[in-house]
C-alpha cells in the first residue's frame, strides 16, 4: 500500500470515529510528527530540481560509485 493510500484508508476511518478522547490522542501523535513546516523553495532552486527531473527522466544519470569517484576528486583539489 502506497503511503498515499495508507493516508486516504486512515482519513476514512478517522472520519467514521466519534470517540473525543481517542481523537485527541491520535491528534497528539500526528502532532509529534508533523512538523508544519515546509521547504520554500526560490525560482533557481525550482528550476534547478525542474532541470535534474529533465536528465533523469532522459536516462542522464551516473552510478553512485561514479559520482563518489567525482565528489572526491574535486576534495582533493581544494
Amino acid at each position: 500500500m502506497s503511503t498515499i493510500e495508507l493516508r486516504h484508508t486512515i482519513i476514512k476511518y478517522l472520519s467514521q470515529i466519534d470517540d473525543v478522547s481517542f481523537l485527541k490522542a491520535i491528534k497528539t501523535i500526528i502532532e509529534s510528527k508533523a512538523t508544519g513546516e515546509f521547504y520554500k523553495l526560490s525560482d533557481y532552486q525550482k528550476k534547478r530540481i525542474e532541470s535534474g527531473r529533465k536528465q533523469l527522466k532522459n536516462g542522464k544519470t551516473i552510478s553512485h560509485e561514479s559520482l563518489q569517484k567525482e565528489i572526491d576528486q574535486w576534495l582533493s583539489t581544494k
